[in-house]
């Protein structure tokens, strides 16, 4: 924020980073190692009074002096140009603080460098003992050099009690600079072992060649297993946050993490192999690729080192933005006006993409390059669109913290976002498309008030049943629709019939197969555990079949339905024609219809890139879904991804627990798991925090645009949406996390420590809840069955358990459902979305000609055979409606 950016949009600052870095560290390392090299060589050399020993030394150190000493000094004044154009306010803070660490160090460099001149210009000139000694004073020099860096550099990754105290002796000696002191000192000894493979390779005479080169084997075999050792060390003195990150969470390490002790194995083996009696050729070649191994080693040691940061410069001090947590508060307030170098200061209409590139430039440059080989942006954004990549933004360092916050206003975050998705990745927006709906026909059943002995009323328990589509990948639920119906014998005082009759369910025509366009059936030992013949339900239905008999209620749990006919198309509202019959002479007594809702529209193509699988509508794709599985599979560490590729999809309410009541398969062992819908909200509310209503639809078939339209109920018509009863997407993950935290499941308090409630106060406001059996109550807006006022709201008050939720609650008399009379969950009436009123409100237009709830208008008569003179039976207040 306080100095300009070095503007390197092709590479980024971590390309330079790591070519300068990494040679740097390779030469430097082996400048303090390859001195005591050189004592230990010219000792030997003379005991044995060999004089090809001492040429060959001599030929050494001219070699070292120009590698260490030239290229040495050149690339570490690199890395100080580097460092001070990426992060000036690091290195000020480094230079700051450690000013006479660093005086001190430069001081031993030029003794390095002037003894090692001396040594090698007085190779014929000193005596030998005399020599040895300037030797020996060299890797002193050297040694105190990687001292003093050492304490500097790991300073960066554990402060350890300088935050505190400030004291330049807690920040040098902090919690890894032994184990790292260590770990250097080995690996300089090891990398002056692969040099001396290099350079005794052209010993002319075969004995002293044969006998530098099995010296050089024994630096490199004794060093390898210290440094494996001093690698574990320095790993277990991390803060526990960061050796967690280092061991578990951090699937670029892992890599590097596992890489490490392979190619210290490889470079022993190889020593070890190169003083066998190959040919020359052969050895050299294995020389220059040990040194190539060794190369490896520095890098994936300094990449473990440099990620275990993340995501800082100095740990807790500085972003790796080189922004100051303190500069940077408050996080969601405007950043550009705050930029001191920044050229826009407000974000317009007419300005978002150059602020977006500007936002660019000061929070994501200092890593990611645009196109270039290390970390190009390209690759973790171009699969999404601008939403896609506003909902990263949103969510950046609060789950996982490998990269800082994102810093500025929400229009800031979206010209940010807009930047990336249409100037970088070439994605321009695409208007949204309405999805092509009309309104359906119903044909309905003839009914008389005057003489119709009976009436019929069919009703779904969810207002829809929602899947995702994506079988062959996942699954999160399984086919399979509840019908209830009751019949009402009319009279004077109506009677509900459940003995000797028998109520029959169809599914209408195109829908009498759903296996033909769904592959749940291809996979359904996998995801249901249950070998099911083809349109059978895990709960044994067929689309046409009889309904159970129950308690003055008929039911089919599990009816096999999908929104995709037949014939091809999306419909999510097949209407089922229910016949009531008399068990014993088989006469129909009472027809009706019942819509079966179901849907697989989910834009999780949104955040995961992929599109809608069928008709550009709805169901989740393969490609979207594969991203799924493979964030999932880093993120966690599992293999779904590979396993759907191999045919064995994944049933995600086999881990998670889930009372859904089309979870179709028990967990296998759920105590330790998040419930499926605390885990998916949990997760994905630290993304979507802070967004408006519409949120919801890009999970649930919500959208007013959509194929589905389920949220289609008389609340909707009056502007009330999920909010007012569900809280917004913070309120309601917490509510199903605090139940699971005091469950004892771990993972409940890591998703909820980003979030903050917008209903209520604060977190211990929020009334804990178990999905799907603990839902708002109706009661709490319409107390006594009153009209609710307008600012009602039903979230933090939840049913008891599942007896008191709206789709199994009865009137007063015990006798009919709620859901019977004023219709299912999210299509109570009046109904209506771009289907129409019809098939939103089949038992009102059939049994009273116009939608509304039965029995409303004063038109008791279609149960009762005789005007009623009022009263309030089925529930109070009922005169209002």
């Amino acid at each position: 924020m306080e100095y300009p950016v070095w503007q390197l949009a092709a590479f980024g600052g971590g390309f330079w980073i790591i070519v300068i870095a990494v040679l740097h560290v390779f030469v430097a390392h082996f400048a303090v190692g390859g001195g005591l090299f050189l004592v230990m060589t010219e000792y030997r050399a003379r005991k044995l009074g060999s004089q090809p020993m001492l040429d060959y030394l001599h030929r050494h150190t001219r070699f070292f002096l120009l590698l260490t000493m030239v290229f040495g000094a050149l690339s570490g004044v690199g890395i100080w140009l580097t460092i001070s154009v990426l992060a000036p306010q690091t290195t000020l803070m480094l230079v700051r603080t450690f000013a006479w660490g660093w005086a001190t160090e430069w001081a031993f460099f030029a003794g390095e460098i002037a003894v090692l001149l001396v040594y090698y210009y007085g190779f014929d000139r000193l005596d030998p003992k005399t020599h040895m000694r300037v030797g020996f004073f060299y890797f002193l020099f050297a040694f105190l050099s990687l001292f003093t860096v050492n304490g500097i550099i790991d300073f960066m990754l554990t402060p350890g009690q300088w935050p505190v105290t400030r004291d330049f002796w807690d920040g040098f000696f902090n919690p890894t600079f032994w184990p790292a002191l260590v770990l250097r000192l080995a690996l300089g000894l090891l990398l002056a072992g692969l040099f001396g493979f290099a350079t005794a390779l052209g010993i002319p005479d075969a004995d002293t060649r044969e006998n530098v080169l099995r010296a050089s084997m024994r630096w490199v075999v004794a060093s390898a297993p210290v440094l494996l050792m001093t690698g574990w060390w320095y790993v277990g003195v991390l803060p526990p946050a960061v050796r967690d990150f280092v061991l578990r969470r951090s699937s670029e390490i892992a890599a590097s993490r596992m890489a490490y002790p392979l190619l210290l194995v490889a470079v022993a083996v190889g020593s070890l192999a190169l003083v066998s009696q190959l040919p020359l050729k052969m050895r050299r070649a294995l020389a220059v690729l040990l040194l190539l191994l060794g190369l490896g080693i520095v890098g994936v040691f300094e990449t473990v080192r440099e990620a275990a940061r993340k995501p800082w410069l100095v740990y807790g001090q500085i972003w790796s933005t080189d922004i100051r947590p303190s500069q940077a508060a408050p996080y969601d307030a405007p950043f550009l006006p705050r930029a001191k170098f920044a050229k826009v200061k407000l974000v317009t209409p007419q300005n978002g993409k150059q602020a977006g590139r500007e936002l660019y430039a000061m929070q994501c440059l200092g890593c990611h390059s645009v196109g270039g080989p290390v970390k190009d942006i390209r690759d973790y954004t171009a699969h999404v669109g601008a939403a896609g990549i506003e909902a990263f933004l949103t969510g950046q360092g609060k789950l996982f913290t490998q990269m800082p916050p994102f810093l500025g206003s929400p229009e800031e975050r979206a010209a940010l976002a807009a930047y990336l998705a249409e100037d970088v990745n070439g994605r321009k927006p695409v208007p949204a498309k309405p999805a092509n709906v009309a309104p359906a026909e119903v044909a309905l059943p003839p009914f008389e008030a005057e003489t119709a002995p009976y009436l019929l009323i069919g009703c779904n328990s969810l207002g829809v049943v929602a899947m995702a589509g994506c079988d062959g990948s996942f699954s999160l639920a399984v086919p399979g629709n509840t019908l209830s119906a009751v019949l009402v014998k009319r009279d004077v005082m109506p009677e509900v019939v459940t003995k000797d009759v028998t109520i029959a369910y169809e599914a209408p025509e195109g829908f009498k197969h759903p296996s033909k366009r769904l592959d749940f059936w291809k996979h359904a030992v996998t995801l249901s555990g249950r070998t099911l013949e083809p349109d059978v339900s895990t709960t044994g239905l067929k689309p046409d079949g009889v309904m159970t008999a129950g308690d003055k209620l008929f039911s089919a749990a599990g009816v096999p339905v999908t929104p995709y006919p037949d014939t091809g198309g999306v419909n999510p509202y097949p209407v089922f024609t229910l016949t009531a019959k008399d068990a014993k002479t088989g006469a129909t007594l009472a027809v009706t219809k019942a819509v079966a809702p179901v849907s697989t529209e989910m834009r999780c193509f949104t955040c995961h890139g992929g599109s809608f699988a069928v008709d550009g509508e709805t169901g989740v794709s393969g490609a979207t879904a594969g991203s799924i599985l493979a964030l999932h599979d880093k993120r966690n560490g599992t293999d779904l991804a590979a396993r759907a590729v191999a045919g064995g999809p994944v049933a995600c309410q086999g881990c998670h627990p889930s009372e859904s009541p089309n979870a179709g398969l028990a967990p296998r062992d759920g105590k330790d798991m998040l419930s499926l819908s605390a885990a998916i909200h949990g997760f994905h509310a630290s993304y979507l925090s802070g967004e408006n209503p519409k949120a919801c639809g890009n999970c649930h078939p919500t959208a007013p645009d959509g194929v589905t339209q389920a949220q289609r109920d008389n609340h909707s018509a009056a502007g009330i949406g999920c909010v007012r009863c569900h809280g917004y997407m913070e309120d309601h993950a917490l509510s199903l996390l605090v139940h699971e935290k005091a469950a004892g499941k771990k993972a409940a308090a890591w998703l909820m420590a980003p979030l903050t409630p917008r209903s209520v106060a604060t977190v211990a406001d929020v009334k804990p809840r178990v999905a799907w059996t603990q839902e708002p109550d109706c009661l709490t807006c319409h107390k006594d069955f009153t009209l609710p006022g307008k600012q009602a709201t039903a979230f933090n008050t939840w049913t008891k358990d599942a007896a008191g939720l709206f789709r199994n609650r009865r009137e007063d008399t015990g006798n009919i459902p709620c859901a019977a009379c004023h219709g299912s969950p999210h299509a109570t009436f009046v109904a209506v979305n771009g289907y129409g009123l019809d098939i939103n409100n089949i038992p009102a237009m059939q049994y009273m000609g116009f939608p509304g709830v039965i029995g409303s208008s004063k038109r008791c008569d279609v149960c009762h055979t005789v005007e009623m003179q009022g009263g309030e039976v089925h529930h109070p207040n009922m005169e209002r409606e």
